[in-house]
């Protein structure tokens, strides 16, 4: 038999070798933040003392869209907030799901924010769980956020904020496409780029196609 043959032939993985895998993917990355914590450690032990590190000149506007979130929409609406120094020290919001509606007409609607243009939206298959990542922008202010909701892999659901941003339509469709995420309100959610007869979720890192050659 044909090595291509035998990988046509080879069985779809058992929920124990998924385990597995997600567990190996996990200690992976626990791995990788513990060489970059060694590596951080040996550069500053040479005895001198590293300077303070300046705040990000974005810290006060994430400090203020955490503020008005748990005061006027729920305490414990946001599960994590920080400066992604990678991306331009861009404002990271994380919002539960639950309160993610009401947020984002927040974030649209307080004149010190006026989050009116949705740039862009996305989903990402972290293994343990799925995150919807928003790229919210202000015409007026110029200013910029990101917001991710995270939802469990199995029965994905994030309410839909196309009523919110009308931009939402298509890349809700798209995530709930691609990668199995339902989108609650959304006005008409379908299949937007695969076959609706099409089994599986192709951007999972899980997905197994029925047919190799595809």
């Amino acid at each position: 038999m044909s090595d291509e043959n035998k990988e046509s032939a080879k069985p779809p993985m058992t929920d124990e070798e998924r385990a597995a895998k997600i567990k190996a993917a996990e200690e992976a990355r626990a791995a990788r933040a513990a060489a970059k914590q060694a590596e951080a450690a040996a550069a500053g032990g040479d005895g001198e003392e590293a300077p303070p590190k300046q705040p990000s000149p974005n810290q006060p506007k994430l400090d203020r869209i955490v503020q008005l979130i748990t005061e006027h929409v729920n305490a414990d609406a946001v599960e994590e907030s920080f400066i992604n120094e990678r991306d331009r020290d861009l404002p990271y919001v994380i919002i539960k799901a639950e309160h993610w509606v009401t947020s984002a007409q927040l974030l649209r609607d307080e004149p010190s924010l006026h989050f009116n243009y949705l740039r862009n939206l996305s989903g990402v298959d972290q293994e343990t769980h799925i995150e919807v990542v928003y790229h919210l922008l202000s015409l007026d202010h110029v200013h910029e956020v990101c917001v991710k909701v995270k939802t469990e892999r199995d029965a994905a659901s994030v309410p839909s904020v196309t009523p919110v941003w009308p931009t939402a339509n298509w890349n809700e469709r798209e995530v709930f496409d691609l990668l199995g995420v339902d989108f609650p309100g959304h006005p008409d959610l379908r299949r937007i780029m695969m076959p609706d007869d099409w089994v599986g979720y192709p951007l999972r890192k899980d997905y197994e196609p029925l047919d190799p050659e595809v």
